[in-house]
C-alpha cells in the first residue's frame, strides 16, 4: 500500500495531481526518476556507489540503502513510472525532527548549461549558501504533543539569514523550540554531542570527504534526525545523519571535493560553537512565521 510520505520537508511533494515520491510499510521510499538527465544521473550514481569496493563500510551507513528501481503508478495519476526504491529514512520514528541542509556554497555541477548555472547562482548569492557554504531547504522541529511540529513555510525558509540558521539550530534541540522563545538548548549534549551524536556523524563524514576523490557531491543535502520524545524517554535520541539527492554527483576523477568538504566544516563549525558555547540563551527568536 502506498502513500505520501508524513515526514518530507523539502523537494518534489505528492499530491493535488503533483509528482512526487511514495512510501509504504515495509520501510521503503519510492523517489519517481526524473525524466530528463537527473534520473538517469542519480541511478547511475547509485548503481556505482553500492558496487563501489573502494567505500567504507562505516561510510555506507551516511547513505540510503538502494534496492534497484521499480515501476509502480505514479502518485499524480499519471500511471506506471520508474522509480528509485530506496530506504525509507524516517520509517518506524514517530515525531521526528528534521533538517534539510544542502550542502556546498555553489550548488550547480560542472557540465550544466549557462542558463542553470544563472539559476543556481541567483539563489546561492540569495540564501545563505554563498555566505556560510550551506543553507538549509526544509526543517521540521516536533515541539509537544499538543503544538505537533514546527514546520516554516519555504518563503520563510529562503529568507534565512546566518543568524536564523543558527537559531534553527538551536530550536533543533532545544524543549521550547517556539517561535518567539529564547531556545533553552536542553538536548544539546544528547543530539549534537556524544560518541554517536550528530557532531561526532558529521565529523566521520569529513574525515573521509578530506581524502576521497571518486565522487563530486553537487547540490547534495545532509539531512540531520532526532526525535526529542526519546531523549525525555529513554534518553537516547535517534540522532542520524543522512545524505540525499544525488541528481547532479560527478566522478571526482582524483580531485577532493572542496566544495562539499568546504560546506560541511561550515556546518560542523555552527554546531560546534552551540555545543561549546558557555551561555546558551545569547540566541535571540526573531523567526515567525508569515
Amino acid at each position: 500500500m502506498l502513500k505520501v510520505p508524513n515526514h518530507q520537508v523539502a523537494g518534489h511533494q505528492a499530491g493535488d495531481g503533483k509528482l512526487g515520491p511514495l512510501v509504504d510499510d515495509s520501510g521503503n521510499f519510492y523517489k519517481p526518476l526524473q525524466s530528463d538527465d537527473r534520473g538517469s544521473n542519480e541511478v547511475f550514481f547509485y548503481t556505482s556507489f553500492s558496487s563501489n569496493t573502494n567505500i567504507p563500510n562505516h561510510i555506507r551507513r551516511f547513505f540510503p540503502t538502494f534496492h534497484g528501481t521499480q515501476l509502480i503508478e505514479a502518485s499524480n495519476g499519471s500511471g506506471k513510472q520508474p522509480h528509485l526504491v530506496l530506504q525509507d529514512i524516517f520509517s518506524g520514528r514517530l515525531n521526528p525532527s528534521i533538517i534539510d541542509i544542502k550542502i556546498g556554497s555553489r550548488t550547480w555541477y560542472p557540465q550544466a548549461s549557462e542558463d542553470y548555472i544563472q539559476k543556481c547562482f541567483m539563489k546561492d548569492t540569495k540564501r545563505s549558501s554563498l555566505a556560510l557554504g550551506f543553507r538549509i531547504d526544509g526543517l521540521q522541529i516536533y515541539e509537544s504533543e499538543g503544538s505537533g511540529f514546527w514546520k516554516p513555510d519555504r518563503k520563510l525558509i529562503h529568507k534565512f539569514t546566518a543568524e536564523d540558521v543558527r537559531l534553527v539550530l538551536r530550536r533543533f534541540i532545544s524543549s521550547n523550540s517556539f517561535a518567539g522563545v529564547d531556545p533553552d538548548c536542553t538536548f544539546a549534549s544528547t543530539i549534537y554531542g556524544g560518541s554517536g551524536g550528530i557532531l561526532a556523524q558529521l565529523l566521520e563524514l569529513k574525515e573521509w570527504f578530506e581524502h576521497q576523490t571518486i565522487f563530486h557531491f553537487y547540490s547534495c543535502s545532509v539531512l540531520m534526525v532526532c526525535e526529542k520524545e526519546s531523549v525525555v524517554k529513554e534518553m537516547s535520541s535517534g540522532a542520524e545523519v543522512k545524505l540525499v539527492d544525488f541528481a547532479h554527483v560527478v566522478e571526482g576523477k582524483g580531485i577532493i571535493d572542496h566544495n562539499f568538504l568546504g560546506g560541511l566544516c561550515s556546518l560542523i563549525k555552527f554546531i560546534s560553537e552551540i555545543l561549546t558555547c558557555s551561555d546558551v540563551h545569547t540566541a535571540k527568536a526573531s523567526l515567525q512565521d508569515p
